[in-house]
């Protein structure tokens, strides 16, 4: 394979003297995914990505936190650069941007070239940009003038700075733009101040009611800006860090939620304690296993800490919670359940998403079992299931003698009934539009109407699910884009039960659970039924799994240990050994197989015993005349 090689005609140029610490590869690097992304220097587009009025709406909701501790540093250091022609902006971690505050001149000219708020800067779309290229790299940037790979944003100097937070994730990125001609070294240093500012607050409001720990090599710069700081839990567990934590103690993000602090700082829990009570809250030095001398300031030891005893004990075992029951081994599923344990506590909304009976009500109530609401209500709604006509007044409540029909003493509604707790709306996908409007000012406001009363506010977490494919719904005008987003504050995609990889254990906890209480325990499954359910693609996925199940479990005898293909029901044992002709199943038996065999030999009995009359012989075998017709033209020697 050839080295890649950028045309004569579009190298990069020579980086600038934009300020320390920027590499000039950067610039080098960004135009060769520019060019690799199918941008040219001369396209002047006018269809770039652009958020509508409702989707900046959504998107500054879902990034309330970071607005909320950006504004501030954001308004202070324009102060500091007010009438020099500059604006300043905040983007989110996909590069849609969500602040700006700027002088009136310079806004106008940044404004032709849509720099302004909901414009996205992605680099894949804007070419090399600091914005774009910071969140790339994930480093401060300087692109200054004819660095931008698309010409026409050539007149700008742009400084920017990624934003992460204390797990190490990113959040977005901070930027001071400019006319190239005015640009001042300077900004770049502002512009990481600013970023270092915001993490800061951030890092600080995450973990008000927890013990941190400060320490720089200086004892002077202990309580600055300069700090490298952590918070720890009552184990000495680091829950997080500010960007100078990372730095001087070489963390890594995986390190956060897993490693304890002492392995950084050379001292134990026990020994921490004993020294801040040595020094009366003074700053301590402490000696790190990397060799460095730090000073160490601890805040707000909490009172479980300094109660912890001195002896060493056994650790407990481990607690388990709902969502950890779900995890039986598939990586799709530990994923998706690593995934919510995130945002537990956060009123972060979730939508489920997956086939018919792959286990989206499981998950909805383990998602209130494990998190804080848990003794809380826990509200479940088909939206499917309920007439249009009910639909309303169901969820919504009315007030007494509110419409014809309606109860003398009214009713809360669902929702209000949520309160408190988790409300989960199964099927939302096939819930009216004009019951969907309504939802969006509920999820908006925090306050439902009911029909003929006043409006109650109301606190709950939402849970969504769904089987439907909502990019379709919503091209087809069926489904609101802008609730959509609203309820999408984290997708889970679960999967069908045919790609798990975990149905042995799955199968085994069904006929652990279904078997309690009788005399000979949970049966064995045969294996070539065994077999059977390794190669049946489940339609109905778990509901039918479980089903299955439960029923062959009542088949058996009670001194019985094994359950095999003749304790299941007729229709359950035709579905899983048939096949259209000619398309059997990976590793299937032949035609003329033990489990083909059974099966066939059933139907053939019931059809002679009825007399070759169909109806009668699918009755006897508690199946459809379709399924019956079926299997008998598969019977037939081709």
């Amino acid at each position: 394979m050839q080295p890649f090689r950028l045309a004569s005609s579009e190298k990069p140029p020579s980086p600038t003297a934009t300020g320390l610490g920027v590499d000039p590869g950067d610039i080098s690097r960004s135009w060769q995914r520019c060019r690799t992304a199918g941008l040219t220097p001369e396209q002047n587009r006018t269809d770039f990505p652009h958020l509508s009025s409702s989707e900046r709406r959504i998107a500054s909701e879902r990034h309330a936190a970071l607005i909320t501790q950006a504004r501030p540093v954001m308004d202070y250091f324009f102060s500091l650069i007010k009438d020099s022609g500059c604006i300043m902006l905040l983007s989110d971690e996909t590069g849609y941007v969500l602040e700006s505050a700027g002088d009136l001149d310079f806004c106008t000219r940044a404004s032709k070239v849509a720099l302004t708020q909901g414009a996205c800067w992605a680099e894949d779309a804007r070419g090399t940009n600091a914005i774009g290229t910071a969140l790339i790299e994930g480093k401060p940037i300087v692109v200054n003038g004819t660095e931008h790979y698309l010409r026409h944003n050539s007149f700008l100097a742009c400084a920017a700075a990624p934003l992460t937070e204390p797990g190490g994730n990113l959040l977005g990125v901070i930027d001071i733009s400019c006319d190239s001609r005015r640009y001042h070294p300077h900004t770049f240093g502002l512009v990481r101040a600013a970023a270092q500012m915001i993490e800061n607050r951030i890092f600080e409001i995450s973990f008000i009611n927890h013990t941190k720990l400060r320490f720089h090599y200086s004892s002077e710069c202990l309580g600055s800006m300069m700090e490298g700081a952590i918070a720890i839990d009552e184990e000495g567990v680091i829950l997080g860090a500010n960007r100078s934590g990372f730095a001087l103690l070489g963390l890594r993000p995986e390190d956060i939620g897993t490693q304890d602090f002492s392995r950084y700082l050379g001292l134990t829990l026990r020994d921490l304690i004993q020294l801040e009570r040595r020094t009366h809250g003074g700053p301590l030095m402490v000696h790190p296993r990397r060799g460095e001398t730090l000073f160490l300031a601890v805040d707000q030891m909490r009172a479980p800490l300094l109660r912890r005893p001195a002896a060493t004990h056994q650790p407990e075992p481990p607690k388990t919670d709902a969502l950890d029951a779900l995890d039986t081994g598939d990586a799709r599923v530990s994923k998706a359940i690593s995934q919510l344990r995130r945002v537990l506590g956060r009123k972060v909304p979730v939508l489920l998403q997956g086939e018919t009976g792959a286990g989206k009500d499981y998950f909805a109530r383990a998602i209130h079992e494990a998190g804080p609401r848990a003794s809380g209500p826990f509200v479940a709604v088909n939206c499917a299931a309920l007439p249009e006509t009910l639909i309303e007044a169901e969820l919504f409540g009315h007030a007494p003698g509110a419409f014809t029909g309606a109860r003398k003493d009214g009713a809360p509604g669902r929702i209000r009934e949520a309160h408190g707790g988790t409300l989960f709306l199964d099927e939302i996908g096939d819930m009216p539009l004009s019951m969907q409007t309504r939802l969006l000012r509920v999820l908006e406001e925090g306050v439902v109407t009911p029909i003929g009363g006043k409006p109650v506010a109301v606190d709950f977490l939402l849970v969504s699910a769904t089987h439907a494919d909502f990019s379709t719904r919503i091209a087809e005008k069926s489904f609101r884009e802008d609730l959509y987003y609203r309820l999408n504050g984290l997708a889970i995609s679960l999967p069908p039960l045919r790609e798990r990889t975990d149905l042995p254990t799955l199968i085994a906890r069904i006929l652990e659970r279904e078997s309690q209480g009788r005399r000979g325990g949970a049966p064995a499954l045969a294996p070539e039924l065994a077999a059977a359910f390794a190669r049946y693609r489940w339609p109905g996925n778990l509901r039918q799994l479980a089903g299955m199940l439960r029923t062959a479990c009542l088949m058996l005898d009670e001194d019985e240990t094994e359950m095999t293909l003749n304790h299941l029901s007729e229709e359950a044992m035709l579905e899983l050994t048939s096949q259209p002709p000619g398309t059997p199943s990976p590793g299937a038996e032949p035609q003329n197989g033990t489990l083909r065999a059974q099966s066939d030999a059933v139907i053939a009995g019931a059809v002679a015993e009825a007399g070759g009359n169909i109806a009668a012989a699918a009755r006897a075998l508690g199946i459809s005349r379709n399924t019956l017709y079926r299997r008998l033209a598969a019977m037939r020697p081709h």
